[in-house]
């Protein structure tokens, strides 16, 4: 299945070819969780903090469907 990707902050750098909120491509197994996306995607676990699905925040064994938008954040600091 295909789904829509955007990495935001700095997640971008796990992506070098893609500026960070701009949506690229992702061919994964039908049945695939958004674990499983984080993983083929090679991004560090700690790294992900919230993942919108479709606008709304869902949890990492959320099955993903085809033509689902997903905007992945990391945790963000300041003060």
């Amino acid at each position: 299945m295909q789904i829509q990707v955007k990495l935001f902050s700095v997640l971008g750098k796990f992506r070098p070819d893609v500026t960070p909120g701009t949506p690229f491509e992702v061919t994964l197994p039908d049945g695939a969780t958004i674990d499983d996306m984080v993983k083929q995607l090679r991004l560090p676990a700690e790294d992900v903090k919230v993942v919108f699905v479709n606008g709304r925040a869902r949890p990492l064994d959320w099955v993903l469907q085809p033509g689902d938008d997903i905007g992945i954040f990391p945790p963000i600091g300041g003060g």
